[in-house]
C-alpha cells in the first residue's frame, strides 16, 4: 500500500514538475487560468504529491521493504561524501555567485547528486524507485532547459566570490544539521556513525 501511494505522490510531484518545462502547454493552461490560479495549483499539486511521498515511503519502509540487493559499506561512505557538494549546490541555487555561473543549474545538480548518492547507498525496491524517479526528473530537466528558448523565470543577479564563500558556509552547517540531526530524527536512519 505504502509503495503505491508513494508512486502516486511520485507522479503528482514530478508530473506536475515536468508541465512547467513544456513551455508551450504551460502557457496554454496559464492564459485559461491566470498566473495566480496557475501557481495555486500548482503549489497545492506539489505539496499533495510531496506528502504522498513522505507518507507512502515511510509506510513503506515500516511495513513492505523490498530488498532487491546489498549495497557495499563503501557505497555508504561515498554517499555521505557526495552529499556534502549536493547541500553546498542547493545553497549556491539561492546564494548565487561562480558556482552558480560555472554549474548553471545548481538545484538540478544537488537533486542528481542526492538521487544518485541515495541510489548507491539503499538497494530496496521503494528507494530505487524513489530515488531513481527524482534522478530521472533531474535529467530530463537539465536536457529540457537546454532546449527552452525562454530563460524560465526572472533573472536573480549574481554576486561575486563572497557568496560562493557564504553559500559554502551554510551548505557545510546544513549539511551537519542534516546528518547529525534531521536525518536521524526525522528519517530515523543515523548517518555519521552507523
Amino acid at each position: 500500500m505504502g509503495l503505491l501511494v508513494m508512486i502516486l505522490g511520485l507522479v503528482l510531484f514530478l508530473g506536475i514538475h515536468v508541465l512547467s518545462s513544456l513551455r508551450e502547454l504551460r502557457a496554454g493552461i496559464v492564459k485559461a487560468m491566470g498566473e495566480g490560479a496557475y501557481k495555486g495549483v500548482y503549489s497545492l499539486v506539489s505539496f499533495a504529491g510531496l506528502a504522498l511521498i513522505i507518507w507512502g515511503f515511510g509506510h513503506y519502509r515500516a511495513t513492505g521493504w523490498i530488498d532487491v540487493w546489498t549495497p557495499p559499506t563503501a557505497f555508504k561512505h561515498i554517499t555521505v561524501a557526495l552529499m556534502l557538494p549536493a547541500v553546498i549546490l542547493i545553497v549556491a541555487a539561492y546564494i548565487r555567485g561562480r558556482i552558480y555561473t560555472i554549474v548553471k543549474h545548481p538545484m538540478l545538480a544537488a537533486v542528481k547528486l542526492w538521487a544518485f548518492a541515495h541510489l548507491l547507498a539503499n538497494g530496496d525496491l521503494g528507494s530505487i524507485i524513489l530515488f531513481g524517479s527524482f534522478l530521472a526528473w533531474a535529467v530530463y530537466d537539465r536536457i529540457s532547459l537546454k532546449r527552452r528558448t525562454d530563460a524560465g523565470g526572472p533573472p536573480i543577479p549574481v554576486g561575486g566570490p563572497t557568496n560562493d564563500l557564504i553559500a559554502i558556509a551554510v551548505g557545510v552547517i546544513a549539511y551537519l544539521a542534516l546528518a547529525f540531526a534531521f536525518h536521524p530524527v526525522v528519517i530515523g536512519v543515523p548517518v555519521m556513525g552507523a
